[in-house]
């Protein structure tokens, strides 16, 4: 398919395969009603042809999951955007379990375009024809005071909150862009941004009063690529910021030391648990961030990937660079991955205070002859991860950031990315990778594109807030 056929600034859509069109499912009100909900048919994934020469818009790629479908593990739809030079990257829905006493289904995809500024709005109604209802162009953006749009979460109130790695000019420390249940920009979110020095990702747990924001770097800094000198100078982040979730102030700060980089936050599905984590990319180390029973918020190292030795790479060691980690919906389990040095760990945490190791997946990793699968070269290393709802599929991606991706793993402008299934054992433990699922995005008829992030249609385990 072509993914110029779907290039449109107000609609578009495809329709492949023999699925039949399904409505999406109501949010579910808790996460125990959650793991009971119909297994996922469709992947919703964000792909760029950032830094790869293809001078093409980006897209949401669908890709057919359902093992009775003709079309299971083919990419069978791709929405794109209006032009080239996105880097779609983190996207969400416009409502969540949060929004669960809101009239209204969830519908609506949130996605960002982290380079160019662009928000699209994407009516996923029929997962498998979506269709482009609205663009929020960057001039918009810029003119509420930011850039590099990021991580989206939908609000109880109906609202859409995205963080802002940059002010208007790029430079940090950005903040938290709001928008109504119209799509319509509002302003900021935070009544004081005092105690910002970056930002990257969030989750707020409204029952408690709190929500918690990582660090990563302003965009001009990150954009360009990794510089190991900018991480001694200072220009990227070391701290966790717990913020009055209805005063919307920083409250508390954690400096996790130099050289973090706090990026992933996701707090416990259980909203009656003050517990959170933060994966600290570079120094390899797992935050865990929780209140005791008179309510005082601490940060604690849960589990630490140590660096691997190795005297090509710079320093003489390979850092694990926690990318992304994904907790299930029953809060036994947290998956890791370590992007740089190739594995995916699964840990149980049903001690959140003792977390132990309980199983390991490699997939390639800086330095490692690349694996095959079904004759697509598994270069790079794992990225971002997306659990289904039982517990039972792992889906992994490997494109961090273009830039990033080109200095660590070069092979990916090339060969594009690829999406992997890793099946997990969530009642005894234990993962492996599922020889008989692989989709290349080397072989997209518009050329190899960069996948990242992971959605359903429905919701998923990282799209979901509790209260």
């Amino acid at each position: 398919m072509d993914r110029r056929e779907f290039l449109s600034a107000t609609a578009a859509t495809a329709l492949v395969g023999s699925s039949a069109a399904r409505a999406q499912p109501k949010a579910a009100a808790t996460p125990t009603e959650a793991t009971k909900g119909p297994r996922e048919r469709h992947l919703f994934v964000t792909c760029t042809y950032a830094n790869t020469g293809i001078d093409s818009p980006d897209y949401v790629a669908v890709i057919d999951v359902d093992p009775d479908s003709k079309s299971y593990s083919e990419v069978v739809q791709g929405l794109s955007g209006v032009a080239p030079g996105d880097e779609l990257h983190h996207f969400g829905w416009n409502v969540c379990a949060a929004c669960h006493g809101r009239p209204g289904d969830r519908r609506y995809l949130i996605v960002p375009g982290l380079a160019s500024g662009r928000i699209y709005i994407i009516d996923a109604k029929d997962p498998t024809a979506l269709i482009m209802k609205k663009v929020i162009g960057p001039d918009l953006v810029k003119k509420a005071g930011f850039s590099a749009p990021h991580t989206v979460h939908c609000l109880p109130t109906g609202e859409i909150m995205i963080s802002m790695l940059g002010d208007a000019t790029r430079a940090a420390p950005g903040g938290f862009l709001l928008l109504d249940d119209k799509f319509a920009i509002k302003g900021a979110w935070e009544a004081d941004a005092k105690g910002m020095n970056f930002n990257y990702d969030f989750w707020y747990q409204p029952k408690h009063n709190v929500m918690l924001s990582s660090e990563w770097a302003a965009p001009r800094t990150f954009a360009p690529g990794p510089n190991f000198d900018d991480v001694k100078n200072g220009k990227y982040g070391r701290h966790v910021h717990l913020w009055d979730w209805k005063e919307k102030k920083i409250r508390k700060s954690f400096d996790l030391g130099a050289g973090s980089i706090p990026l992933e936050v996701r707090f416990l599905h259980d909203p009656n648990k003050p517990v959170g984590f933060v994966g600290a990319a570079l120094s390899g180390v797992m935050w865990r961030v929780s209140a005791d029973a008179k309510g005082e918020w601490t940060a604690e190292k849960a589990f630490e990937l140590p660096p691997m030795k190795n005297e090509k790479f710079p320093g003489g060691a390979v850092p694990a660079l926690i990318s992304d980690f994904v907790l299930s919906m029953d809060d036994k389990y947290m998956y890791v991955s370590a992007w740089l040095q190739g594995a995916v760990y699964q840990y149980d945490i049903s001690d959140p205070a003792k977390p132990k190791l309980a199983g390991t997946v490699k997939l390639g990793g800086w330095g490692q002859k690349p694996a095959k699968l079904k004759e697509k070269e598994l270069t790079g290393g794992p990225q971002m991860l997306q659990l289904s709802l039982d517990g039972r599929r792992l889906y992994v991606t490997n494109s961090l950031y273009s830039t990033w991706d080109d200095v660590f793993y070069p092979e990916i402008k090339k060969g594009g990315s690829w999406l992997v299934q890793i099946d997990c054992q969530p009642a005894t433990g234990g993962m492996v990778l599922n020889k008989e699922f692989v989709i290349d995005f080397g072989k997209e008829s518009g050329g190899p594109s960069r996948a990242h992030e992971v959605r359903y249609p429905g919701g998923d385990c990282t799209s979901d807030i509790y209260s």
